[in-house]
């Protein structure tokens, strides 16, 4: 495959900036791989498409408030630093990025408020800084109230005081992501427990999703492509409980790109999720055998990115693009604040 097999034109005007609400209400496109047929439906209508036994596996990463404005020590200049991974909580040592890189070098302080400050210890990138943190304990905590929610770059509009929840899922738990898990943001509590009731196990990964969700990809050739690395984990229970569903035939509804890529990072085999934590940069295109995702609940993505990849090699290309035309033709509202599609 290559980077121009999975281009379609999108329009800046189907693009959405804002959810819809109440959350479940978000169309949701249904696609049949066997039988190549594609439905329009409501979100909250996916449900009947679950029977007792199956598994609904989702991310429960938080998106935490990465986006803060400090001054330089000394000169007041305004630096914005945008948080993007914690490399050592006892030390409060974290990678960032920093903007204007060129007035920020190693051994200035960037002052947040009276009580929160960093110090650039390393450059990384032309951008990229490692800095560490005056505060200890918890920087998810500090920042919480200071920074901005990292809206994706092609929302063009600034965080208002509503993306600080609609930007993050129902079931979000473990601060470190950067984005959202988007899939997971048509979930309401009330549809959830309307899943559990009917008998369908809800079980919790976690892949913290880093910018590079956002890195366009630029070689033609796939297989020069490199993914950033992204933390994830998969505890015994978790696996325990799909492999259980595994084995006695029920489905394994996969919730977004993510949790998709924690689950094809770490399986036997045989086929089955294995219990792990550390890091992946797994990059899936067509062609790719699934081993553990059965049915997968997505976004509709941004055209050439990674995550069209991902759903094209479950779905096939063929099938997905024709979705795609389908949802521009039906109205359908794109990327991270937009609509869904369900492949089956």
């Amino acid at each position: 495959m290559k980077l121009s097999d999975f281009k379609y034109n999108l329009p800046k005007t189907s693009i959405a900036k804002y959810p819809v609400s109440p959350r479940d209400k978000s169309k949701l496109m249904v696609i049949n791989r066997e039988t190549q047929e594609i439905e329009n439906k409501t979100f909250a209508d996916i449900v009947d498409y679950m029977e007792k036994g199956d598994v609904l596996v989702v991310n429960e990463t938080r998106v935490f408030q990465a986006r803060l404005y400090g001054k330089k020590e000394k000169t007041n200049a305004k630096i914005e630093v945008f948080l993007l991974r914690e490399l050592n909580a006892d030390e409060c040592i974290w990678d960032v990025i920093v903007d204007p890189a060129r007035k920020v070098r190693i051994g200035n302080k960037i002052y947040f408020n009276d009580k929160l400050w960093c110090e650039v210890i390393d450059n990384t990138t032309s951008r990229g800084r490692t800095v560490r943190f005056n505060q200890p304990g918890n920087v998810f905590k500090a920042v919480e109230k200071i920074g901005l929610t990292p809206l994706p770059p092609y929302i063009k509009r600034e965080p208002e005081d509503s993306d600080r929840e609609d930007y993050q899922t129902v079931y979000a738990r473990i601060d470190g992501a950067v984005a959202a898990p988007t899939a997971g943001l048509h979930f309401t509590q009330k549809l959830l427990q309307k899943i559990e009731k009917k008998g369908i196990h809800i079980v919790p990964v976690v892949l913290h999703i880093g910018l590079g969700t956002f890195r366009p990809v630029e070689v033609e050739d796939l297989t020069k492509h490199k993914m950033d690395s992204e933390f994830y984990e998969i505890t015994p229970t978790s696996a325990e409980i799909i492999n259980k569903a595994i084995s006695s035939k029920h489905n394994v509804f996969v919730v977004g790109t993510s949790t998709c890529r924690a689950l094809e990072t770490s399986v036997t085999a045989e086929g089955f999720a294995k219990p792990s934590r550390g890091w992946t940069d797994k990059f899936i295109y067509p062609p790719y055998d699934f081993k553990v995702t059965k049915k997968l609940i997505t976004n509709l993505h941004v055209p050439e990115s990674t995550l069209i990849m991902l759903v094209c090699a479950f779905g096939g290309t063929e099938l997905i693009m024709k979705a795609y035309k389908k949802a521009l033709k039906d109205n359908y509202r794109f990327l991270s604040y937009g609509d869904a599609m369900m492949v089956l």
